[in-house]
Parts: structure tokens; C-alpha cells; sequence
């Protein structure tokens, strides 16, 4: 154990778990490095081939992104992780789908599109902030002082009750969206296609997220959410509604995961009961990327989680022979969390929690 200690290079005081993470570490970057090599002289994939997975990959991001700042919200001022928040995105963009198919039947949609898919995507974000709203005046207000874990249990049974109603509800089918003619067509940039879906879905999305940070670091409302996430009674003390707050920032969670719901139709375009579970996984996945907590490392780790999804099983597998590779990208995207977790449990912008 001596000579692999230095071998990699470690201090003699560190343990032997320490060493066992720093020989995964080199086997993983070796692995990667493998892995493109193989596919990179394989030639399967032009340069405007790789730009265009990027490309969507960018955009899928870009929602993983608008959900992962409602987790990264409610842990910042609580320190718990909201199981339920990707079935809030699913209930605003599934109500949704029905406001969308009657404008479609009348004709309104046909005839007034910006109209129309204004008023799908107020009801979307409506909807999931009312949602998110009762969530936690019911589920979580009443367990606040209680032990962490059983805020988690009680928001997997919360997202269990809301996939379980809304089947109900709604019915277990999958719904096709309307078709947005409006955003039909593409341009070629650097001899990449890219939809006009993508380029509302990227900008869109970021615009939501820099209005966020915004309104975070500059209104009196956002510098109130920083002090509550600071220290609650301090806040208390100073004359700040913690419980406003708090219900605040469920709302705004609520808000984005609507939108994100819509931004998610025009990738996709169906909806279902049990849409929100993956994406809801991944969004966690990408505020741990980039630091749960921190709302910047949250819009980075969605857009690099996205990426990475998209690109990742192709270039790392790809030149191994590995058939049918893209269904491999959940994999891709749970890996990095474990990686993540075992490696920089704090994520890429993140600070070390105090214990």
C-alpha cells in the first residue's frame, strides 16, 4: 500500500480509503480518455454531427436547468431535497395540455399562436406554483423542525400522491401536444441545423434563469430569501416572514417547473402522468453537478448535465463497439451523479456544508 501511495503521489497519513478513490480516479480519467480516443479515431460522427448533438443536448439542459433551481431554492433555505418538484413540472405542463388542445380545436390557435401559447404557458406555470404552494403549506410546513429525513420520505409520498391523482385525473395515456407551427423550421449555423424549438427552449430558459438571479440578488424579496437561507431566526429577530418567504420560494420553484413543462413539450411534445420522474432525477442530478444550493451552479450543472447526456454515451462508447449506445444515456447521467457524489459531494461551484 506503500508503493501505490507513492505511485499516486499521496501523503503516508492518508487512509486506505483515500487511496482507493484516488485509483478510481485515474482508472475513470483513463477510461475517458479510452473511450473518446477509440470513438474520435473511429470517424463515425462528422464535426457538424457532434455540434448538432451538442446542440440538443444544450437545449434539454436548459430544462434540467429551470428545475434544478426550484431544487436548489427550497434546499438553500430548508436543507431539504424536494422529491416531488419534477411532478410539480409535470401537473402545470399536463393541465396545460388541455387548454392547448381546445384552442386547437376552435381554431384560436391557428389563428392567434403567440396568444395562445402565452395563455398554455401562464397556465402551466399557474398551475405548478399553485401545486408547489399547497405542497408545502400541507407536506412540509408542519415537518420543518423535524429530523431531515422525514421531510424526505414525506416528499416521495408527496410526488407518489401527485403521480397517482393526477393519473387519475387526467388519465394514464400519453397526450400529444398541439403543434406549434411557429416554431417549425430551422437555420444552419456554422453548418449546424438547429430548430427554431431549440433556440426558444435555450434562450428561453435562460432568460427565466438570469431574471431569477436577478430578482435574487437585487429585490427586497430576493436579499429576504438570502437571509432566511442564511440563518432563519436572525431573519426572524430582523422582522422578516420566514413562513412568506419560504412560501415564496416554493412559488417561484413552482413557477419555473411550469415553464420548464412547456419548454420540455416543444422537445418532446407529449405529456403524461408520469413525465416529471426522469427529468425530475436529472434536475437533482444537476443542482448536485453544480452545487446544491448555489443557483448559478444550478443553471451550469443543468446545461452541462444536457450536454453530457446528449454527447457523452456516443463519445465514450461508441469507439468500444457498444450497440444501440443512446439508450445508455441515463446511465450517463446517473453516473455523474455518483461520480459527483464520490468525488466532489460539494459540486463544481458548491461550498462544503458545515457539520
Amino acid at each position: 500500500m506503500t508503493t501505490v501511495r507513492r505511485v499516486l503521489g499521496l501523503h503516508e497519513h492518508l487512509s486506505v480509503v483515500d487511496v482507493v478513490l484516488a485509483i478510481l480516479r485515474v482508472v475513470v480519467v483513463l477510461f475517458v480518455i479510452a473511450g473518446v480516443y477509440a470513438t474520435i479515431s473511429k470517424g463515425t460522427f462528422t464535426l457538424d454531427e457532434w455540434g448538432s448533438l451538442a446542440v440538443g443536448g444544450l437545449a434539454l439542459g436548459a430544462v434540467y436547468a429551470l428545475l434544478a433551481l426550484g431544487y436548489t431554492l427550497v434546499y438553500g433555505i430548508l436543507f431539504m431535497i424536494n422529491f416531488a418538484h419534477g411532478d410539480v413540472f409535470m401537473t402545470g405542463a399536463y393541465t396545460a395540455y388541455f387548454a392547448a388542445a381546445a384552442m386547437a380545436k376552435s381554431g384560436f390557435l391557428a389563428q392567434n399562436e403567440v396568444l395562445a401559447f402565452i395563455i398554455v404557458l401562464l397556465i402551466s406555470s399557474g398551475v405548478a406554483a399553485l401545486v408547489a404552494v399547497v405542497l408545502e403549506r400541507v407536506a412540509y410546513r408542519p415537518l420543518r423542525n423535524a429530523p431531515r429525513l422525514v421531510p424526505l420520505i414525506t416528499a416521495i409520498g408527496a410526488s407518489l400522491f401527485l403521480e397517482n391523482t393526477f393519473r387519475g385525473l387526467y388519465g394514464a395515456g400519453v397526450k400529444a401536444y398541439p403543434t406549434w407551427q411557429m416554431f417549425q423550421g430551422s437555420i444552419i449555423l456554422f453548418g449546424i441545423e438547429i430548430t427554431y424549438a431549440r433556440i426558444v427552449v435555450v434562450f428561453g430558459a435562460i432568460a427565466m434563469m438570469l431574471g431569477l438571479y436577478w430578482f435574487v440578488e437585487r429585490t427586497r424579496t430576493g436579499r429576504a430569501m438570502r437571509a432566511v437561507s442564511d440563518n432563519k431566526d436572525v431573519a426572524a429577530m430582523m422582522g422578516i416572514d420566514v413562513d412568506r418567504v419560504i412560501l415564496t420560494t416554493f412559488a417561484i420553484g413552482g413557477l419555473l417547473a411550469g415553464a420548464a413543462g412547456i419548454l420540455y413539450t416543444l422537445i418532446f411534445n407529449q405529456v403524461g402522468y408520469f413525465m416529471g420522474f426522469v427529468p425530475g432525477i436529472k434536475a437533482f442530478t444537476a443542482a448536485v453537478l453544480g452545487g446544491i444550493g448555489n443557483i448559478v451552479g444550478a443553471m451550469l450543472g443543468g446545461l452541462l448535465l444536457g450536454v453530457l447526456e446528449s454527447v457523452g454515451p456516443y463519445l465514450l462508447l461508441d469507439g468500444f463497439n457498444i450497440p444501440s449506445v443512446n439508450q445508455l444515456k441515463d446511465v450517463v447521467a446517473f453516473l455523474v451523479l455518483v461520480l459527483v457524489l464520490i468525488f466532489r459531494p460539494s459540486g463544481i461551484l458548491g461550498r462544503k456544508e458545515n457539520t
